[in-house]
C-alpha cells in the first residue's frame, strides 16, 4: 500500500502537468502563424528560401574550423537548422546563441536523442531506452518521459527531437534498431510511441516517428550498406506501418523515412525509400494522408551516400517528396544541384516554396517568432531535474520483468534461515548491486574467477545464491556478450541449491539462458538498476514489467507480477513528496556540528512512505580523521535500548498475556516482595512517574580511592570473571549481584509536598527491573529472546548486544575515554557504566546498531507489527504503547512524545502528536511519524572523548535536522 501511495502521486503531477501543456500549446492562432511564415518568407530570395530546405550536422565537441564552417553555411546559404550530435550542454548553448545570432532566419534546432539529450551530452542524464519503455504496463509513465525530455529541449532551446522510434523490431537479430525499439508487438509499439509523442509535442518539441515505413525486419545496419526488406505490401501494411498510422492519426508533425529498399513499393535497384515518390509521396503523403514534415534519415549513412553523390542524393530526395534534408554531406553542392533540377524541370519553386512556408509555420509553432539566448546560468541543474531524476527511477522499476520464478523464491521473505551469497559475472565493479543486497541480508560475495568446480563447491553450502549477470550488450555479435559456460555453470549451481538470476542487459540475451530459472531481466545495465534489482527480490519493490519481445523460451507479453513484502526501499525525496534541495541543508547542520567538535561524525537516515529517501555519512568515528563513517558503522545507542530492546519485550509479553501492564513490579518479581518497589505499577514506571530515582552511580561503590575492588573485578577473563566491563576489565558474579541488590534496596525520590503520586522525573532505573522480569517470565537470555524474536527474523546484522562476541570492533564508533571508572577508550562495549557492571546486557543501555537497522524496527513500527511479510505484532499493540498515556505526562509506554504546539521538547516543532521515539546519551536520536509515514534516524557519539561534551546539545543539532525534514515536505509541496 505504501508503494502505491508513491506511484499515485506522480500520476496526479502528471495530470495536471498535461493540461496545463495542451492550454500553452495546442490553441496556436494560425493567423499570427500564417503572417509571420509569409513576411520571413517574402523577405528571402528564391534562393535563400532553398537553404530552409537543409538541417546541418554541429558538435559542440569540435573546434573553432567546425563552428567557423556552419556560421559559413548560415551567413551563405541561409540554412534552416541545424541537428546537434556529441558534446556538452554549456558549450552547445553558447554555439546555439552564437548561431542564432548569424541567421537571418531563425533556426530549427534539433537533436537525435531516442533516451534523451543524455544520449548525446556529457554530464546528462540518460532515460530508459525505448525496449526497456517497452516492458512498462503503464502508457501514461511514458507520456511523462516524454513531458521531461521536452523541458531538457526547452532549456537548449531545441525544437525537434527525432524520436520516437516506432519501428516494430520483429526481427531480433536486427542490428540497428534492437533496442531502440519499444519491442515487437505493433499495438504496443503504437501506444507508447503515441504516449512519447504527445509527452514532446504537449510541451512545445515536435516530435520525430522513424523510420518510415519501418525498420524493424532488417538484418542490415542502414548507416554501413542498404537493407532490403522483401516483405510484401500487405505484411507491411498490417506490421511496419501500423503504429506510423496511430501517431498520424493522433497528432504526430513529423515523420523521418529511412534509408531501406523495399521492392514491393519500389522495385528499381539501390532505391532507397528516401529517394522515392512512391514511398515519400504516393504512400505516406497521399495514400496514409500524412501533411507533417518529412524529413530524410542522415543522408551521410552508407544506405544512400554509398549509391548517390552529395548534391545527386539531396534532389532525388526532395523529387520523392522530402521537406528537409538532413544531415547533407555537402550543403553547397546540394543548393547548386537543387537549382539545377528547377531549370531543368526536375523540381519546381512553386512546389519547394510551398514547402519553405510549411517550414516556416513549423517554426512559429515552435516558438522561433522570437528568439531568446540561452542562459547558461545552473544550465546542467535545469536540465537533470529532481523530479526526472525520479521519473527515472519509476520508468527502470516499472520495465523489471520476472520472466521465471519456477521455485517461487521471489520475493525472499525468510531472512533468519537463510544462508546467502551473490555472485558477479561479466561487470568488473558490481559494488552497487553487492551493496543493495547486502542491506538486506547478510550476504558473501564472490566473483568469478577461480575454477568453476572450486567456485560451485563453495556456493553449494549457501541456502540461497543471487547471480548478478552483467556484459549483455546490444550487439547481436557473440551471443549478445552471454557465455555458454557461464549459462552452464548457472543451470549446474542450480541443481545444488536455490539460484536468482538477475539479467543486466539487453532482452535478447535471455535467448541463451533457457533452462535457467528464477530470472530477472533489467533490460539495461546501469547504477539505477542495480540499485532497484535487489529490492524486487527482496520484495520491497514490485516486478510489474513484461517482455516486449519473444526471445528464446521467453515469449514476449512474459512477465510475473510479484508480490511486495512492505519492506523499505531506496529512492529519491521526490518519490515521497519531499524537496531533496531542502535536504542538503542536513550537510550544513552536521559540518557545524563536526567542524565545531560536537562529534567527529556520524549518521542520518530519512524515510518516508516506506522509502529511504536520504542516508548519509559525515566525519570520522574519531578527531584523528583515521576511519570514515560508512554504512556499516555502529554506534552505542544509550538510551535507545529502552524501547529498542525492553518495549520490544513488554510488547510482546502484555500482548500474549504473560504481564498486565497495570500490575505491580511485586506481582512478577518475588525479589521485590517486601521493598519500596513491590508496589510501583509497570505502567508507570514506563511513564518515568513511579517516583523511581533519575540515575544513581553504583559504580563508584566498586570502586575506593580510583582503585578497583578485586572482588568485583579482574583484567583477566575467568571463571570468576566471565562478564565484560571493558577492554581488559572483567566482572564477577558478585558484581552483576550486588548491583541488582542496590537497585532493589535504592530509595524511592520524595513525593511532592500536597501531591498524591508521583509527577514525571525520565529514569534509567525501571529497565533493570524490566531486564530482569523478563528473563523471569521467558525463561531465555534477554539478549537471544530479541535477536530470535525480532532481530534476526527483521535481517537486522549490526543492532544488538556484545558487538565484539560478534567479530565487529572497526565499525564501531568509540564512545568516551573513561579516566574515572574504566580507564581506557570504551569501543564495543556499553558507555553506560551501570549496563556494563551488568556484562554489556540490560534493559536501559547496551544495544549497538547503525542507523538501517534502526530504520527497520522503526519502519516495522510504523506497519503496525508487519514487516517482510511476517508478523511482529498484533495490530492494536504499537499504538497502545506509543500513544501519549495520561494528559499531564507526554509519554507514551517507555516511548517518548513530542509536547505539541511549543518550540521545547525532543523533537521537531512540526511533529505531529501522533509521534514517537527516543533519544540516547551518546549523541543518538530516532523517531517515526505515523501522520507523515516518517523515520528520522542520527547516530553520534558526541561523548567521543569526553562525556562532558554538550554541544550536539546545545547547539539542537538533532532537533534542526528534524525540522529541516518537514520543512522539505512543505517546500515540495509548496511546489
Amino acid at each position: 500500500m505504501l508503494k502505491k501511495v508513491t506511484y499515485t502521486f506522480l500520476l496526479l503531477t502528471l495530470f495536471v502537468a498535461a493540461a496545463s501543456a495542451q492550454k500553452i500549446y495546442s490553441k496556436i492562432d494560425t493567423v499570427s502563424q500564417k503572417a509571420w511564415a509569409d513576411s520571413v518568407f517574402n523577405s528571402m530570395t528564391p534562393e535563400e528560401r532553398l537553404g530552409q530546405l537543409f538541417m546541418v550536422a554541429a558538435y559542440s565537441n569540435l573546434d573553432e574550423k567546425h563552428f567557423a564552417e556552419i556560421d559559413a553555411q548560415i551567413s551563405k546559404y541561409n540554412i534552416g537548422g541545424l541537428i546537434f550530435f556529441q558534446g556538452g550542454a554549456g558549450r552547445q548553448a553558447n554555439l546555439t546563441n552564437r548561431f542564432q545570432a548569424k541567421a537571418k532566419v531563425p533556426l530549427a534546432i534539433a537533436m537525435d536523442a531516442e533516451w534523451g539529450i543524455g544520449m548525446r551530452l556529457d554530464s546528462i542524464m540518460d532515460f530508459p531506452k525505448q525496449m526497456t519503455l517497452g516492458a512498462i504496463q503503464d502508457n501514461r509513465l511514458i507520456y511523462e518521459m516524454g513531458k521531461e525530455v521536452a523541458n531538457q529541449f526547452k532549456q537548449l532551446n531545441m525544437h525537434i527531437n527525432f524520436a520516437p522510434v516506432v519501428d516494430v523490431n520483429v526481427n531480433p537479430k536486427n542490428p540497428v534498431i534492437g533496442y531502440r525499439s519499444f519491442g515487437e508487438n505493433k499495438f504496443n509499439v503504437a501506444e507508447k510511441g503515441v504516449a512519447y509523442m504527445k509527452g514532446m509535442q504537449d510541451f512545445g518539441i515536435m516530435a520525430n516517428a522513424k523510420h518510415f515505413p519501418g525498420h524493424g525486419d532488417t538484418d542490415v545496419d542502414s548507416h554501413a550498406d542498404l537493407p532490403v526488406i522483401n516483405q510484401s505490401k500487405e505484411r507491411m501494411n498490417d506490421i511496419e506501418l501500423y503504429p506510423f498510422k496511430a501517431l498520424m492519426k493522433d497528432s504526430l508533425m513529423s515523420v523521418m523515412v529511412a534509408h531501406l529498399q523495399i521492392p514491393a513499393y519500389d522495385s528499381r535497384e539501390k532505391t532507397p525509400t528516401t529517394l522515392s515518390k512512391k514511398v515519400v509521396t504516393d504512400l505516406l503523403k497521399n495514400e496514409l494522408g500524412f501533411d507533417g514534415l518529412a524529413f530524410t534519415d542522415a543522408m551521410n549513412m552508407q544506405g544512400v551516400a554509398k549509391y548517390y553523390e552529395p548534391g545527386e542524393a539531396d534532389v532525388r530526395a526532395l523529387m520523392a517528396g522530402n521537406d528537409i534534408i538532413l544531415f547533407p554531406l555537402d550543403v553547397a553542392k546540394g543548393i547548386d544541384q537543387v537549382k539545377k533540377a528547377i531549370k531543368k524541370g526536375d523540381l519546381t519553386q512553386a512546389s519547394l516554396d510551398y514547402r519553405v512556408r510549411r517550414i516556416l509555420e513549423a517554426k512559429y509553432w515552435m516558438g522561433l517568432s522570437k528568439v531568446e539566448p540561452i542562459s547558461t546560468d545552473n544550465l546542467t541543474e535545469r536540465i537533470n531535474t529532481s523530479y526526472a531524476e525520479m521519473l527515472n527511477r519509476i520508468l527502470y522499476q516499472k520495465a523489471m520483468t520476472v520472466v521465471d520464478n519456477t521455485d517461487e523464491l521471489l520475493p525472499i521473505i525468510r531472512l533468519d534461515s537463510t544462508k546467502f551469497a551473490s555472485l558477479n559475472f561479466g561487470i568488473a565493479d558490481n559494488q552497487e548491486f553487492q551493496n543493495t543486497l547486502s542491506k538486506y541480508a547478510k550476504f558473501d560475495h564472490f566473483k568469478a574467477g577461480t575454477t568453476y568446480q572450486s567456485l560451485l563447491e563453495s556456493l553449494s553450502s549457501y541456502n540461497t545464491v543471487v547471480v548478478g549477470y552483467g556484459g549483455i550488450t546490444n550487439s547481436t555479435k557473440d551471443q549478445h556478450g552471454v557465455k555458454s559456460d557461464e549459462v552452464q555453470f548457472i543451470r549446474d549451481l542450480q541443481a545444488k541449491t536455490n539460484v536468482i538470476v538477475v539479467a543486466f542487459g539487453n532482452a535478447y540475451g535471455l535467448q541463451f539462458f533457457d533452462g535457467v530459472k528464477n530470472i530477472i531481466c533489467t533490460y539495461e545495465d546501469n547504477e539505477i538498476t542495480r540499485n532497484i534489482a535487489p529490492q524486487i527480490i527482496f520484495g520491497a519493490l514490485r516486478a510489474e514489467g513484461k517482455l516486449p519481445v519473444t526471445t528464446g523460451s521467453f515469449k514476449n507479453g512474459t512477465g510475473i507480477k510479484t508480490m511486495t513484502a512492505s519492506r523499505l526501499s531506496f529512492g529519491l525525496p521526490e518519490e515521497v513528496g519531499m524537496d531533496s534541495e531542502t535536504l542538503k541543508g542536513i550537510d550544513a547542520f552536521m559540518k557545524k556540528a563536526i567542524d565545531g567538535k560536537a562529534t567527529p561524525g556520524g549518521q542520518v537516515m530519512v524515510a518516508r512512505k516506506g522509502k529511504v529517501i536520504f542516508s548519509k555519512n559525515y566525519g570520522y568515528q574519531t578527531y584523528d580523521s583515521l576511519i570514515a563513517v560508512d554504512d556499516e558503522t555502529m554506534y552505542d545507542l544509550a538510551s535507545i535500548t529502552k524501547v529498542m530492546a525492553s518495549v520490544q519485550v513488554l510488547m510482546y509479553l502484555n500482548e500474549n498475556g504473560l504481564i498486565d501492564m497495570n500490575k505491580t513490579l511485586g506481582d512478577y518479581l518475588p525479589e521485590v516482595k517486601g521493598t519500596n518497589k513491590e508496589d510501583l505499577v509497570i505502567r508507570d514506571v514506563l511513564l518515568h512517574q513511579a517516583g523511581l530515582q533519575p540515575f544513581i552511580p553504583f559504580w563508584k561503590r566498586t570502586v575506593d580511592n580510583g582503585v578497583l575492588d578485586q572482588a568485583y573485578y579482574s583484567e583477566t577473563p575467568g571463571p570468576s570473571y566471565n562478564s565484560t566491563v571493558a577492554d581488559h576489565m572483567y566482572g564477577s558474579p558478585a558484581l552483576a549481584d550486588s548491583l541488582w541488590k542496590w537497585v532493589i534496596d535504592a530509595d524511592l525520590r520524595k513525593m511532592p509536598r500536597g501531591e498524591e503520586k508521583y509527577d514525571y522525573l525520565y529514569s534509567d532505573m525501571g529497565y533493570y527491573f524490566f531486564y530482569k522480569l523478563a528473563e523471569n517470565i521467558l525463561n531465555k537470555p534477554f539478549d537471544s529472546f530479541l535477536n530470535d524474536r525480532l532481530y534476526a527474523p527483521l535481517g537486522l546484522q549490526t543492532m544488538g548486544y556484545l558487538p565484539t562476541e560478534k567479530g565487529f570492533l572497526q565499525e564501531i564508533a568509540p564512545t568516551e575515554d573513561d579516566n574515572l571508572f574504566r580507564k581506557t577508550l570504551l569501543r564495543g562495549t556499553v558507555h553506560d557504566q551501570g549496563a556494563a557492571m551488568f556484562g554489556g546486557i540490560a534493559g536501559h543501555a547496551g544495544l549497538f546498531s547503525n542507523a538501517l537497522d534502526l530504520a527497520v524496527l522503526m519502519q516495522m513500527h510504523l506497519q503496525l507489527g508487519q514487516y517482510g511479510g511476517q508478523k511482529y505484532y498484533d495490530l492494536n499493540t504499537i499504538p497502545a504503547f506509543t500513544n501519549q498515556q495520561t494528559e499531564d505526562n507526554r509519554r507514551g509506554m517507555g516511548w517518548d512524545k513530542p509536547i505539541v504546539g511549543k518550540d521545547e521538547g525532543p523533537t521537531s516543532r512540526y511533529a505531529s502528536a501522533s509521534t514517537f521515539g527516543h533519544s540516547g546519551f551518546t549523541g543518538t536520536a530516532v523517531w517515526a511519524d505515523p501522520e507523515q509515514e516518517l523515520v528520522y534516524v542520527f547516530l553520534a557519539n558526541r561523548v567521543y572523548p569526553n562525556a562532558e561534551n554538550a554541544k550536539l546539545i546545545q547547539w539542537n543539532i538533532r532537533t534542526k535536522i528534524q525540522d529541516l525534514i518537514y520543512e522539505s515536505i512543505w517546500n515540495f509541496n509548496k511546489d
